[in-house]
């Protein structure tokens, strides 16, 4: 895995310089978490798309202030883009990043040749009592993600990496990516979508439940739906091997 830092945000990449003959994926992370949520992807589909793993701004090594709304993030990843060298990517994004991924596909489609949005929803509308934990005793509530955002078949020490980089994200960073994501919705906007969507699900994800899922799928013309076994919140991380296959299938599909 090789690491750089381009328009002051830090990257997680496969391959630099890009394949130019590979599609890209640009990986998006949820509230208050880093690119390292996508470890399993950048080394797993290697062989088949270059992967970048963004820390969104004010977040990880990434310079900056985080932003106020989903359209100032996907703003700033419109412009990496074609600072990768490339005209062109498949946007891939997990609850918040799934929400920025959903803002390019309708905002700055000349971009965007697809999208893989896992855990995420047309409208991420946030618990009060989120808010509450994050203020009071932010340490606890990042000690009780897991029981939350995970499978009740997931280990919790496979989630461990991400965790210390919510903490260290701290509780500005992680509240704020949380007031974003109450303030999304495009719901009465996914008919305008025509680029290719791949819908991926946890079928134990309690955060954004199945009907999320089943609502981009039924309303974005052409998605593909995928459901992941024994699979919560973070399915990249509780089961990395079954996303990159998705991806992987989704991928082929596209090429042929």
């Amino acid at each position: 895995m090789l690491t750089c830092t381009i328009n002051d945000l830090f990257l997680r990449l496969s391959a630099w310089p890009l394949a130019t003959e590979q599609p890209t994926l640009v990986m998006l992370h949820g509230s208050g978490n880093t690119g390292v949520l996508w470890d399993a992807q950048i080394t797993g589909l290697a062989d088949i798309a270059n992967v970048v793993a963004v820390d969104l701004p004010g977040h990880g090594g990434s310079q900056g202030a985080a932003a106020a709304s989903v359209s100032e993030y996907a703003a700033g990843i419109a412009a990496l883009i074609p600072a990768l060298g490339i005209s062109r990517a498949i946007v891939c994004g997990l609850s918040l990043g799934g929400g920025i991924a959903l803002q390019m596909l309708l905002d700055h489609a000349e971009r965007v040749a697809g999208a893989v949005l896992l855990g995420t929803g047309a409208r991420l509308r946030v618990m009060p009592m989120i808010f509450q934990l994050i203020e009071h005793d932010f340490e606890s509530f990042v000690q009780g993600m897991p029981g939350v955002a995970a499978s009740p078949n997931t280990d919790a020490a496979l989630l461990a990496p991400l965790m210390r980089s919510v903490l260290d994200n701290g509780a500005e960073v992680t509240a704020g990516d949380f007031r974003v994501c109450d303030a999304f919705d495009v719901m009465d906007r996914l008919g305008e979508i025509d680029s290719p969507v791949l819908v991926l699900s946890g079928d134990d994800d309690k955060l954004t439940p199945a009907k999320y899922s089943n609502y981009l799928g039924n309303q974005i013309a052409g998605a593909e739906l995928v459901t992941l076994s024994d699979a919560g919140h973070l399915a990249a991380v509780e089961r990395p091997d079954a996303v990159n296959q998705a991806i992987r299938t989704w991928l082929l599909g596209l090429s042929g």
